[in-house]
């Protein structure tokens, strides 16, 4: 316990900092979600293709395998399109002044920020599962309604925000809810790329300690915290947007 109260600060830190990459991944999961649900939902043949392949794409690798593909594969093949932009871009300059030369329009070495590529990579997988789940809520509302509404003159704006997305979100939300749960806890696989988030500090404490235990316990529990904060909170809004019936 004593270590454990020497590292309280930097932990705690920590546990800030996977509660920040858990926000912004499910911000972006929210609009990749909403985005690929309409995909879907469209009369496009291409953009429910892009959907579907997007999707089944997701779903069907390991959220490791497309963390480590997207922040190490990711970073060498910007670096490669950096390095033959500029490149081409000399050899356009060239053309006009034969005296030029080599000159870095862009950066040499881009390197990508543990952080970015967490909520990056995050945000993306999630996105697959909320396009489900947006997708089944808008099936699952009533088209006698949105007809009933269009017959008393609304726009389709008024329809949306006063009839579709009350009820689509009745309906999303329990899937929002499991989704936000295993995405909270997905967080802990940015300490692979290097981020120093609450797994990572607990690991390099344990190594330093020889306390494992005693850090990882404390990492459960303030998952275990996070979860119970989320649990409480779905269950107010699940409870806001439930028509209820006699």
């Amino acid at each position: 316990m004593h270590e454990l109260l020497n590292y309280q600060g930097i932990l705690f830190a920590g546990a800030w900092l996977t509660l920040q990459v858990a926000l912004l991944s499910l911000l972006l999961a929210l609009t990749l979600g909403l985005l690929g649900a309409l995909a879907k939902l469209s009369h496009s043949t291409c953009l429910k293709g892009i959907a579907t392949l997007y999707t089944t794409i997701i779903r069907g690798i390991p959220d490791l395998i497309l963390m480590l593909l997207i922040f190490f594969g990711g970073q060498m093949l910007i670096n490669d399109l950096s390095y033959n932009l500029n490149e081409w871009l000399n050899q356009f300059v060239t053309r006009f002044d034969p005296a030029h030369e080599w000159y870095s329009f862009l950066p040499d070495y881009i390197d990508i920020s543990p952080y970015f590529a967490g909520i990056m990579t995050i945000g993306f997988i999630f996105g697959a599962y909320m396009a489900e789940t947006f997708r089944g809520a808008y099936l699952s509302v009533e088209k006698g309604q949105l007809e009933a509404a269009t017959a008393y003159g609304m726009s389709k704006y008024k329809i949306f925000v006063r009839v579709m997305f009350p009820q689509m979100m009745r309906h999303a939300l329990p899937g929002i809810g499991n989704n936000w749960l295993v995405l909270l806890k997905t967080t802990s696989l940015v300490s692979i790329i290097g981020l120093q988030d609450m797994v990572k500090i607990a690991g390099d404490a344990s190594g330093s300690t020889q306390q494992p235990f005693t850090f990882y316990f404390a990492v459960a529990l303030i998952f275990l915290l996070f979860t119970s904060i989320s649990t409480t909170f779905l269950k107010w809004a699940e409870r806001k947007y439930t028509i209820k019936t006699r």
